[in-house]
């Protein structure tokens, strides 16, 4: 209890923590420890269609980078569920929710899903080694 003590006093000065037990540590892997690359991947993804739709590189990594900071952001601030957050900005027949279904359409949260459990589970087998 002391070490934790410490290591959370610690670490609570440079971000938030977040206690588990030990056989949970695969699946923090996956979610916190691989997460950066997969929302990394997200701002390219949105900057190519940026670029794709006729927006500057530069323009449209930055406004990519910044949306998900954003979002980010009212997710941490507010406590609401991301789907709430979610549904507050998607009108009826709008663009936004052209958008969600093309997501869908395309498996996007199964696809992360997958990649949080796979990075658990190869996580788990590096655990064996």
């Amino acid at each position: 209890p002391k070490h934790t003590e410490t290591v959370a006093t610690l670490f609570n000065a440079i971000g938030k923590i977040h206690e588990v037990k030990e056989s949970l540590l695969n699946a923090v892997t996956g979610v916190s420890g691989s997460g950066p690359a997969y929302i990394f991947q997200v701002i390219e993804a949105m900057s190519d269609g940026g670029v794709l739709a006729g927006l500057p590189r530069n323009i449209a990594t930055d406004l990519a980078a910044q949306t998900v900071m954003g979002a980010a952001k009212m997710v941490l601030e507010t406590g609401k569920h991301p789907g709430e957050l979610k549904d507050a900005v998607t009108s009826p027949a709008g663009t936004t929710i052209a958008a969600v279904h093309h997501l869908e359409k395309c498996g996007v949260r199964a696809a992360f899903q997958g990649a949080v459990k796979a990075a658990a589970d190869r996580a788990h087998e590096l655990s064996k080694s």
